[in-house]
């Protein structure tokens, strides 16, 4: 970013207008490549956690502040410096998980899951996408209909109906 940086202020200096648009249009796009490559791994954390929610049916203190962590690092990251929009609005997560990120989450929850007992491939067939993605959008939604400052309370309370839950806490 450095070089690009030095390319805009040559550009500037030199009058060079286009150029220099052109270079803050890809900034912009590495900017917002950067935060999308973040959200998709708070979102993996989340799924990890509640893949092993769901198999295990238990939730422990551990699992539900990584559900809470990722939640709110993903609200913090997900909204643009203008603070009135998003890299991800609301009605683009379930694709963002089912294209870019289940099946990583999948492979790496695998190795946690009951301590490693199944592959990835046997984790696979014995996920209910449907309740994960479900459970996954429940949580993405908050982040657009609370303040940092109230999610946290919001998001524990939302654990308590996970599977599991009603025994936690």
């Amino acid at each position: 970013m450095t070089q690009e940086l030095i390319d805009l202020r040559n550009s500037i200096l030199e009058a060079r207008y286009q150029d220099a648009l052109a270079i803050v249009d890809e900034l912009e796009g590495m900017s917002k490549q950067a935060n999308l490559r973040q959200i998709q791994s708070f979102l993996k954390v989340l799924l990890i956690h509640l893949i092993k929610n769901q198999i295990e049916q238990r939730l422990t203190n551990s699992w539900a502040a990584s559900i809470r962590n990722s939640i709110r690092e993903i609200q913090k990251i997900n909204i643009k410096e203008n603070k009135k929009s998003y890299y991800v609005n609301q009605d683009e997560w379930e694709n963002l998980i089912e294209e870019e990120v289940i099946e990583d989450a999948i492979a790496d929850a695998s190795l946690e899951v009951m301590n490693g007992k199944y592959s990835q491939f046997q984790l696979s067939e014995l996920i209910d996408r449907t309740a994960l993605i479900t459970n996954a959008l429940k949580f993405l939604h908050l982040t657009y209909s609370h303040s940092a400052k109230q999610l946290p309370t919001v998001i524990i309370q939302n654990c308590y109906q996970l599977p599991g839950g009603e025994n936690w806490g």
